[in-house]
């Protein structure tokens, strides 16, 4: 259970650095260096303070800290010779469900980058679905190891504040999740359509789409929940299905079989973790309409 910044303000030292010695991976000394500057009057702040200790600790300090970081899709991520949250982690990014040539290719591309520049690849896993996550992935080879360096730095800050984020309440929170949401309008009945089934699907490949969220549309025509909320949006093209077909087919609609209009499709990208994508569809059974709302 995530604890109030209150509590954390009034723990005894080591009790502190208990609660928190994870938010770094392997580095309990980030948040022993923060102990002493209670108490903090938000959680921005405090996590302010924890990056200010990590920016002012010495080089060998800093690159322990990167190197630390386990290879994504490894040999050690695979026999769980990892932290707990960098499990949790992977696992949510599916990378302990990938295919033997998956494995094989993160195993090439983890020793052309450590061969490289001398760490590990570091990326926040949980900001990227698995193509946007493989093309960083390439992409960033090509870099120079000063900038990777840098890189390698602000992603781990990016680790670090969703999981401080998921440990701590209380004033300030920080902005690390995003959201995916929807709702449909039936322009031939002029109200919200109740009752439709949506399902939302990561587009992986050309031949690959994974599962993401299945919703039934409520009263005002939305879901009860967020398609995707409470952690960042991860960066993908993402296809949203609804099943219109059988909406107008329960209002008694002489339609012909099949209808014009089953499974209407509607694919979008996502490039901000943290943003807000309402996709709503506006429809009759012979045409369809989006836009990116709020």
């Amino acid at each position: 259970m995530p604890l109030p910044l209150s509590t954390l303000n009034t723990l005894p030292p080591a009790d502190f650095v208990a609660a928190l010695g994870a938010v770094f991976e392997h580095a309990p000394w980030v948040a022993q260096g923060v102990a002493e500057g209670r108490p903090y009057p938000t959680v921005e702040a405090l996590f302010s303070a924890m990056r200010a200790t990590v920016e002012g600790a010495g080089e060998e300090r800093r690159l322990a800290l990167l190197v630390g970081h386990p290879e994504l899709a490894g040999r050690a991520a695979r026999s769980g010779r990892i932290a707990p949250d960098s499990i949790a982690e992977q696992a949510a990014a599916g990378l302990d469900r990938l295919s033997e040539a998956e494995y094989a290719q993160f195993e090439r591309l983890n020793t052309d980058y450590r061969a490289r520049f001398g760490i590990p690849f570091i990326l926040c896993v949980k900001r990227h679905g698995r193509a946007s996550l493989l093309a960083t992935f390439e992409r960033r080879l090509g870099s120079t190891r000063e900038a990777e360096r840098r890189v390698a730095e602000a992603e781990v800050m990016r680790i670090a504040a969703i999981r401080l984020d998921a440990l701590v309440t209380g004033e300030g929170p920080l902005r690390t999740t995003g959201r995916i949401s929807t709702h449909v309008l039936d322009t031939v009945a002029g109200r919200p359509a109740a009752g439709v089934a949506v399902e939302l699907v990561e587009i992986v490949s050309a031949t690959e789409a994974v599962p993401v969220a299945r919703a039934v549309t409520n009263a005002d025509g939305r879901t009860d929940a967020p398609l995707i909320g409470g952690r960042p949006v991860p960066m993908a093209a993402y296809e949203l299905r609804f099943a219109l077909g059988d909406h107008f087919r329960r209002l008694g609609l002489d339609l012909p079989e099949p209808p014009f209009l089953d499974i209407v499709p509607l694919r979008f990208g996502v490039g901000e973790p943290e943003g807000h994508y309402h996709v709503p569809l506006v429809a009759t059974p012979w045409s369809y309409q989006t836009y990116r709302g709020s």
